[in-house]
């Protein structure tokens, strides 16, 4: 198709704006740009998507999310207010992930994919957690994934929380889809190899994850010092702080992703660099837990590739761009903390470079020939002068998730003038409400039966 009447937002060098700018779209990919005039006289048979003057834009990347987590929305917790991070994992995600079955899986993956493709959200990396239906759980929202079009990257949490046997399955479940992508041979879908974090990882269990992936061309994806606990954990039980402890297992590297990164130190910082790391910043979810604000500019300077992602909230990215412009103000007492060209290269440039990894035959999250024909129109009017320059400003203050009028993936429109066409959204979020009623009855079952036998006590810090 020819995508006309465009403000073409490229993020590509310069980040240019192309004026009543054209695409060609031909499999999957852009095929040339140019005026409309132009692309219109040179390509008079193509099937014509008119922008309609709206911004056009590479679709958003998400670098950290869960999809299983969305069934938590409006859900009850049983007992007092949480007192800390360590206590929401207890009471929380460690109960939640345990009341999921397989088509809880499969459904509060559609439920967020959905949520992606309204927002313009077109990229997402997830990281799975289901112990009661761990094996073939990643099929499960592969299968979710591929039907709403959108890209991903899978894995599973590998944790020793639910005893060894739930590790070896968590292990064999990464290892099954990794080797699974390619008979799949889905443009959609890639993935790594998922972790949880060093305070539920034994040395063994580490172990046992770098003999697995031998001779397979992957990397890990792992919270890392989200909480000060993690730090603690790690230098109570092996003598060494969090990042040095996973350097020295041979978890970090340049396909590795280090989930939020708020506690380490500068020495740590300086592993992360030297080892390639990927690191994901995610404002929204650090503020609600209250965990503390990531040194993100310091590891910015230093050379780290810091990404933005959501942690599970809503995939509007954008309020993630303005949460990071915000709260790194706030909690150092500086407005002039956090410039929105920082936040531009976390959510644009080092998201792209990320999804790079997962995709590396094709560039993803900017608008130039031969990139993924992943688009997305927004129905901003600026009422103010917009140009490269001061975008960033116009997104973090005037862009809303609400603007998104079509999203497009791989050349594939899944959503125009706000109808979704891959996916059928009232009887998603019907099943889905069913769903999550067993999945509060079970979670109360769940907490109840943990309270009587004082389950995770080993993690009562």
């Amino acid at each position: 198709m020819l995508i006309t009447n465009g403000r073409i937002i490229t993020w590509a060098a310069g980040d240019e704006i192309m004026e009543n700018g054209a695409m060609l779209v031909r499999d999957g990919r852009i095929a040339d740009m140019g005026s409309t005039t132009e692309l219109s006289e040179k390509y008079p048979a193509e099937d014509k998507l008119d922008a309609k003057g709206q911004l056009v834009m590479p679709g958003n990347i998400c670098a950290h999310t869960h999809f299983y987590g969305a069934f938590a929305r409006g859900m009850g917790i049983p007992g007092p207010s949480m007192k800390h991070f360590p206590d929401i994992l207890q009471r929380l995600w460690w109960r939640l992930d345990r009341a999921l079955l397989d088509v809880d899986v499969a459904y509060s993956a559609s439920v967020c994919l959905i949520d992606a493709i309204k927002h313009g959200t077109t990229t997402l990396i997830d990281h799975h957690a289901s112990p009661r239906a761990i094996n073939n759980s990643l099929d499960q929202i592969a299968d979710a994934v591929e039907q709403a079009g959108v890209r991903a990257a899978l894995c599973y949490e590998v944790t020793d929380r639910n005893g060894r046997d739930g590790a070896i399955a968590g292990i064999e479940e990464n290892i099954r889809f990794l080797h699974s992508l390619e008979e799949r041979g889905s443009d959609l879908l890639s993935g790594t190899f998922g972790l949880h974090a060093s305070l539920s990882l034994s040395d063994e269990t580490l172990a046992d994850c770098m003999t697995a992936v031998q001779g397979l061309d992957t990397g890990f994806h792992i919270h890392a010092a989200e909480h000060v606990v993690d730090e603690y954990d790690s230098l109570y039980k092996y003598g060494k702080r969090v990042v040095p402890r996973l350097a020295d297992a041979g978890i970090l590297g340049p396909k590795s992703i280090v989930a939020h990164g708020i506690h380490i130190d500068a020495a740590e910082m300086e592993i992360l660099r030297d080892t390639g790391t990927w690191v994901t910043h995610q404002p929204r979810s650090n503020m609600n837990n209250a965990v503390g604000t990531a040194e993100v500019e310091a590891m910015l300077r230093l050379g780290i590739p810091v990404c933005l992602g959501n942690d599970g909230f809503s995939n509007n990215m954008w309020a993630e761009w303005k949460t990071a412009y915000l709260t790194h103000k706030q909690a150092r007492h500086d407005p002039g903390r956090m410039n929105g060209m920082d936040v531009v290269q976390m959510a644009i440039h080092n998201n792209a470079a990320l999804a790079g990894m997962f995709w590396p035959d094709l560039p993803i999250g900017t608008l130039q020939v031969d990139a993924a024909a992943d688009i997305i129109f927004v129905d901003y009017q600026a009422t103010t002068p917009l140009s490269a320059g001061n975008l960033p400003w116009h997104i973090i203050f005037g862009f809303e998730s609400s603007m998104v009028t079509t999203t497009i993936v791989a050349g594939q429109i899944l959503m125009q003038d706000r109808q979704l066409l891959t996916l059928d959204e009232a009887e998603i979020t019907a099943r889905s409400r069913e769903l999550a009623a067993d999945v509060w009855q079970r979670f109360n079952e769940i907490s109840a039966q943990d309270e009587a036998d004082s389950v995770y006590s080993e993690y009562d810090w």
